[in-house]
């Protein structure tokens, strides 16, 4: 994606880090709206398409999280969307909770402007990826050459880009997602170095970005694996990730 044409909605109630983000990302090309709660974000999607939210998380009325979750509905128009949350709360577990709510970043305030940029500069870089597979030649391929892949209580159908759980309940992934757990079910109980993991994601040169991390992190809410202990991906400390069930693959 060219960064030049890249529209930006940046909501924050604080109106001189709104000022202050606007003033700085329009004079590297991007174009911003800037609103101050959920009200005026929702009016301005509902009128616009943007390529990034930058969104704070302690707004006036409804919150940031709860925000986030009801952007990332599935069907909505903005469910893929990238978000990087901007907030004073800047412990752990804020940012685990923010990630597992389907934030793709999550940046504590004070932040410098140059690393804000080059994060939402690699969002956009995935996000131009991810539409390239979903519209490429692979992706119309594996349409019509569909594989059933069943680990733990879940089952995967690589046609229709599914998770389906035990109870028949089928949950989207997207496209990012996607293609993490099929490295992952490709590789079952094998330990996957987090280099490995950054090349296959196409993401080399995010020397800023916390690509991988997030990425699992998404996963594991969406597998309902995202506990202190999970069980289906495991964090192998120092060495990378590890799906640590059994794989069954079955061709349709």
């Amino acid at each position: 994606m060219n960064n030049s044409v890249a529209d930006i909605l940046i909501v924050e109630d604080e109106q001189e880090i709104s000022e202050l983000l606007e003033e700085n990302l329009n004079a590297l090309g991007f174009r911003t709206v800037a609103v101050g709660d959920g009200t005026g974000m929702f009016a301005e999607l509902a009128q616009n398409r943007y390529d990034c939210i930058l969104l704070d998380i302690m707004l006036p009325g409804e919150d940031g999280l709860s925000l986030c979750r009801r952007l990332r509905a599935p069907g909505t128009p903005y469910e893929h969307t990238p978000v990087i949350f901007l907030t004073a709360l800047g412990e752990l577990t804020d940012r685990v909770v923010g990630l597992e709510l389907g934030g793709d970043d999550y940046l504590p305030k004070p932040f410098e402007m140059r690393e804000l940029v080059a994060r939402i500069r690699a969002l956009l870089r995935r996000a131009a990826a991810a539409r390239t597979d979903e519209s490429g030649p692979d992706a119309k391929r594996s349409s019509s050459q569909c594989t059933l892949w069943k680990f733990g209580p879940w089952r995967v159908n690589t046609g229709a880009r599914h998770l389906i759980d035990d109870h028949d309940v089928t949950i989207a992934l997207s496209a990012m997602e996607f293609r993490l757990l099929m490295l992952f079910l490709q590789h079952p109980q094998q330990i996957i170095s987090r280099e490995h993991i950054l090349e296959h994601m196409a993401d080399r040169s995010d020397s800023y970005d916390r690509s991988i991390d997030v990425q699992v992190s998404r996963l594991r809410a969406k597998l309902r694996d995202s506990g202190r202990n999970p069980t289906l991906i495991r964090t192998m400390r120092g060495d990378g990730y590890m799906l640590a069930v059994p794989v069954e693959k079955k061709e349709l």
